[in-house]
């Protein structure tokens, strides 16, 4: 563990979203683009700094927000029909900002295409994330330069590292989700239901500051063996499974997984809770054995280090069984997405673990799991950031009743 990088306590939108186009034109320089068509959610949310309300799918994908960004040094333009909603103090320009675009139409391709033309210079090598249909009838017109490269390979590497002001406001994430967890877990008790835990979680994380929630509460009540769980294709832990109105019972075993929004940006919280008792030394066991593996895996984790050192030290610790499951990661990214690059201990196997090199600023939340068929198992999740000699910790929730 070290403290080598330095997170604000008061970030900065502006300088965050400044900091976020110089990245994403150092990488555009290094893959030879010349601008960025961007359609994606996410993508729009990073290059911007724009918010807007969710909608339903169908309306969403009618009603899509959309970035230009050029090499030329300007911040980029935002098409969106909501701009009195878009967050347009972070230094975009009044002129900048356009009503919308309706790309599923071939209308709303060539209106978009001439409008396209008089920001993107001709012959430009453009990328571009989403390739509705519509525009590929129209592609001469929007791309004269020739067939678009895939911007998420610019977005997606700039997004790898993360700015001061990114960890600044992604740690206020992390810790409204903290704050607005402890009395849930304070109010556990037999006869409560899953229902009521997700009422109080989410009356206390907007209360806090929380914008959205974005991954439904989950208190999942673990089986004592895999056989007492639902059938699974891979024979593997059923989890996350919906949570419902029933009521919990003294000795239940919780997995606890959830996560908001605050600013823009995901949280990701999880732990093994107890309802109404103290851990067996069974359990006490379980745990200690957890955190062995999570030491081992920090204790290789470091700017330079790639995944399949990670995983490597999870299996030698967990005596060579997978410590984490097998439909899930060891370990992924956090940011504006909940679950983003870099991911770790995935079925893309050992030559991809091995191409994910760590690198200081990347944000990794890892999460492994003892399991002990009878008996259930142990859960919890911890996100760092990476250093050059180590890691930071963005998160202190503590692990009772298991431990302080």
């Amino acid at each position: 563990m070290t403290t080598a990088i330095a997170v604000p306590t008061a970030p900065d939108l502006g300088r965050m979203q400044r900091d976020r186009w110089a990245r994403l034109r150092a990488v555009m320089d290094e893959q030879g683009v010349d601008a960025l068509l961007l359609l994606g959610n996410s993508n729009v949310a990073y290059a911007t700094g724009a918010s807007w309300p969710l909608g339903d799918p169908g309306r969403a994908n009618v009603e899509l927000p959309v970035a230009v960004l050029t090499a030329s040094g300007d911040p980029p333009h935002l098409f969106t029909p909501f701009p009195d909603l878009a967050v347009l103090d972070l230094c975009l320009p009044e002129d900048h900002v356009h009503g919308p675009v309706y790309l599923e139409f071939d209308e709303g391709a060539e209106a978009f295409g001439h409008a396209l033309a008089e920001l993107v210079p001709p012959g430009a090598r453009v990328a571009i994330d989403e390739l509705p249909g519509s525009l590929r009838r129209h592609s001469e017109l929007l791309f004269p330069g020739g067939p678009p490269t895939s911007a998420d390979d610019v977005v997606g590497t700039a997004k790898l590292i993360k700015t001061p002001d990114e960890l600044g406001f992604l740690r206020a994430a992390l810790r409204i989700t903290e704050e607005a967890i402890a009395p849930v877990q304070a109010s556990l008790a037999p006869g409560l239901r899953q229902s009521d835990l997700t009422a109080c979680f989410l009356r206390a994380a907007f209360d806090l500051g929380a914008d959205a929630n974005i991954l439904d509460p989950i208190w999942q009540v673990m089986p004592a063996s895999l056989a007492d769980g639902p059938w699974t294709t891979h024979g593997d832990i059923a989890c996350p499974l919906l949570t419902t109105e029933r009521e919990l019972a003294r000795g239940d075993v919780l997995w606890v997984d959830t996560g908001i929004s605050y600013a823009g940006f995901a949280s990701d919280f999880g732990r093994t809770w107890l309802v109404g008792t103290e851990p067996t030394a069974r359990q006490t066991a379980q745990f200690h054995a957890w955190r062995a593996i999570m030491e081992a895996v920090l204790g290789v984790t470091r700017a330079g280090a790639t995944g399949i050192d990670l995983t490597r030290a999870a299996l030698a610790a967990s005596d060579g069984r997978k410590p984490w499951m097998q439909h899930f990661y060891l370990g992924h990214g956090l940011g504006i997405d909940s679950a983003e690059s870099p991911f770790i201990g995935t079925d893309l196997g050992d030559a991809y673990d091995e191409r994910q090199v760590l690198a200081p600023g990347m944000v990794l939340v890892l999460e492994p799991l003892v399991w002990d068929d009878g008996a259930g198992g142990y859960r919890a999740e911890e996100v760092v950031v990476i250093t050059d000699d180590g890691w930071l910790s963005l998160t202190d929730y503590p692990y009772d009743p298991y431990a302080d």
